[in-house]
Formats: C-alpha cells, sequence, structure tokens
C-alpha cells in the first residue's frame, strides 16, 4: 500500500520535480553563454587577426573597379 502511494506521488510530482531541476540549469546557461560571448568579443577586439588588412585591400579593390567604370563611360 505505501509503495503504490509513494509511486502515484513519484509520478504525479514528476514535473515539478523536473522544474524544479531545469530552471537553475537554463539560468546557469543562460548566464555562462552572455560572459562567453562578452569575453569573445573583447579578446576580437584585441586580437590582431589581420581583418582591417583584408578590408583595406577590399575597398581598394573596389576602388579601382569604380575607376575603371568611370574611365569606361
Amino acid at each position: 500500500m505505501r509503495v503504490g502511494i509513494i509511486l502515484a506521488a513519484v509520478i504525479l510530482l514528476q514535473g515539478c520535480i523536473t522544474s524544479l531541476v531545469t530552471v537553475p540549469v537554463e539560468i546557469a546557461y543562460k548566464t555562462t553563454k552572455g560572459v562567453v560571448k562578452g569575453t569573445a568579443a573583447v579578446v576580437r577586439a584585441v586580437t590582431p587577426d589581420g581583418d582591417d588588412d583584408k578590408e583595406k585591400e577590399q575597398d581598394k579593390q573596389k576602388d579601382q573597379d569604380k575607376q575603371k567604370d568611370q574611365e569606361k563611360n
């Protein structure tokens, strides 16, 4: 009899137990995700990786293409 009551209680309270466990895990996940994104942004901003050089080359290429188009017209 007691086993049946305990089993019924466990089954009926399963949703509540799941909520109690998953809510703190979700909060921790979201907090950690924000910290990681912020850290990654800072690292990208501080670490030189040559992106500026690539952008300058692309800008030069665009300017050269514009000049060629203007010369054709």
